[in-house]
């Protein structure tokens, strides 16, 4: 088990940093959508490539992000069912919910995006819109993201799997609410 959440330890560690890293891509989205409109507007000029730059951001931290998302347990629960329930049944309920729901689902769309990204990269496609960009690196970030939820569910699962085996304690249950320094200040207790 010691070495289970060794690799557990560095999914984690991966995912952190990969929702770290992406989390910047937003001030890049912001930058870029306020200047093509300030452009737009002051100029009368505009670009599809900067819309579509836009939008490919936008994807790249939506999608990139799951993982840590995951690793943050802040995903959408439905908390009205397992609100009341102890620890050892929440834990089962995520590794019932990860083996036969989250892994078959990512592993699905990795394989199955994965040639979408292949022809794209292949043929140099590029956005059908005048001036649009290539469109194999936004195709490449959806294999890429959903290998990264994958390897963070794995990680979830060794450790409600160390949990319920007494090799480690409960994992952390995040508050919507709670402020981000405290978390972190749990992780590291942790």
């Amino acid at each position: 088990m010691r070495a289970l959440l060794a690799v557990s330890r560095l999914i984690d560690a991966v995912n952190q940093t990969v929702g770290k890293l992406v989390g910047w891509l937003i001030l890049a989205d912001a930058l870029i959508s306020s200047g093509n409109a300030t452009i737009r507007y002051a100029l009368d000029r505009s670009s599809n490539a900067w819309l579509e730059a836009q939008w490919y951001l936008f994807s790249a931290v939506f999608l990139l992000c799951a993982g840590y998302t995951l690793l943050r347990n802040e995903h959408i629960r439905i908390d009205i069912l397992t609100g009341r329930c102890s620890p050892r049944v929440k834990a089962w309920i995520d590794i019932l919910g990860g083996l036969f729901f989250l892994l078959p689902t990512t592993v699905l769309i990795m394989v199955l995006s994965w040639p979408m990204f292949m022809d794209s990269y292949v043929r140099h496609e590029v956005s059908s819109n005048a001036g649009g960009l290539l469109r194999w690196p936004v195709k490449l970030i959806i294999p890429v993201a959903f290998f990264l939820l994958a390897a963070q569910a794995v990680s979830e699962l060794i450790k409600r799997a160390a949990f319920l085996t007494g090799h480690a304690p409960a994992p952390v249950t995040r508050s919507a609410h709670a402020p981000l320094e405290s978390i972190e200040a749990e992780e590291h207790a942790l």
